[in-house]
């Protein structure tokens, strides 16, 4: 349960209030105290015009110079460098996740900066109040922990845009009948073999363009091979401390990857306290939204909020494991509940993704290897 106090309240003191509505251009603050409310437009990232408008607020609403400022901003595109930077400058400021403000339900919304900091401003002096649930604000990283998540984070870039470029290499050959088996990396070195669908080569100019491509991809493939290196020499490095004990506890099991383990450790256990599952579960959006009103009772599937890149792995995770562990109490539960239809199978195993996540979770707080998993021969 969390205590007013947890909420901001703090007995006796003289607070300024601060709502900020940030954008690329501009940054709309609204300011609120005494049952006054005043709002400046500043530059992004004016340090000196933020502290003078900040000053001259207090003097407008009646607020001592020596008062306590808390503010807050809608966690987006800016990151969290703004709040370590409010931080610095003696702000007490949390990050509001987006999604669970609260929105009309009217057909058509009036939307401007001035409404949205106003709406924003009102949210905070509820909870500031000591009302829990007007805000859901988030956990804000270290630099060093925001920095130990660039690594995998950009991995994943560089492999969605060689899935890209290889789909667009074999799209144009495939357009001229042209068959390829295998990886681009081994028949782009034989491009001569290649034969349209009507036996001729490849025209001259079809012939360059495919050699442009296949070196594009042969680059990508080359910088993700370079970052695995560095992965695993990152690892080499760490030996047996910090979070790289978590990472090579769930590369022993059978079925978890490096990239997996990597994932689920700087995404998640390696950072982050959970006091229970259904914490653990919802900061990855594996939990259902169940509708139930009046007579109507149904479920609509699960949240999606959260992180959606550690949800994304969880789902290719859980079909790993059955076929790596088959063996184990989770792939036997998921085999007795789910081995009718293709459709059963496929919410079963958003179920197992979510089992998983726990036993995983559980493994790298006590060392407990899931029921019935095996290690692989590394290991």
């Amino acid at each position: 349960m969390r205590t007013a106090r947890d909420c901001g309240v703090y007995a006796g003191e003289e607070v300024l209030l601060v709502a900020m509505e940030l954008s690329s251009t501009k940054w709309r603050l609204a300011m609120g105290a005494r049952g006054r409310v005043r709002q400046v437009t500043l530059e992004p990232g004016a340090v000196e015009a933020f502290e003078e408008a900040i000053s001259r607020g207090k003097a407008k609403l009646g607020v001592a110079a020596g008062a306590v400022v808390v503010s807050c901003y809608e966690a987006g595109r800016d990151g969290f460098w703004v709040h370590r930077w409010l931080a610095l400058r003696g702000v007490r400021n949390v990050v509001v996740d987006s999604s669970s403000i609260e929105v009309s339900r009217r057909a058509r919304q009036a939307k401007t900066d001035r409404m949205d900091a106003e709406r924003l401003l009102n949210l905070l002096q509820r909870w500031y109040g000591g009302e829990a649930g007007a805000l859901r604000t988030v956990r804000v990283p270290s630099v060093e922990e925001e920095d130990a998540r660039v690594l995998h984070r950009e991995r994943a870039s560089w492999v969605e845009a060689r899935k890209q470029a290889g789909n667009r290499l074999r799209g144009v050959l495939a357009a001229q009948g042209v068959r390829t088996e295998g990886s681009i990396g081994v028949w782009g070195k034989r491009l001569d073999e290649l034969r349209t669908g009507d036996g001729r080569e490849l025209p001259p100019q079809l012939r360059e363009r495919v050699e442009r491509r296949v070196g594009y991809w042969v680059g990508l493939n080359r910088t993700i091979r370079e970052m695995e290196a560095a992965q695993r020499e990152r690892l080499r490095r760490a030996g047996g401390e910090g979070a790289a004990v978590l990472v090579s506890l769930l590369m022993s099991l059978r079925g978890v990857g490096q990239q997996t383990a990597w994932l689920l450790v700087w995404e998640l256990f390696g950072w982050r306290s959970y006091g229970n599952r259904r914490e653990l579960a919802a900061s990855v959006g594996l939990v259902g939204t169940p509708f139930d009103s009046g007579e109507s009772r149904r479920e609509q599937g699960i949240s999606k909020s959260g992180n959606r890149r550690v949800r994304t792995a969880l789902i290719e995770l859980a079909w790993l494991w059955l076929r790596h562990q088959p063996d184990s109490a989770l792939s036997q539960w998921f085999v007795q509940r789910f081995s009718g239809t293709a459709r059963g199978r496929k919410v079963g195993i958003v179920a197992l993704a979510r089992k998983l996540l726990i036993a995983l979770w559980q493994m790298t707080r006590t060392g407990e290897v899931p029921s019935g998993a095996r290690l692989s021969r590394a290991a």
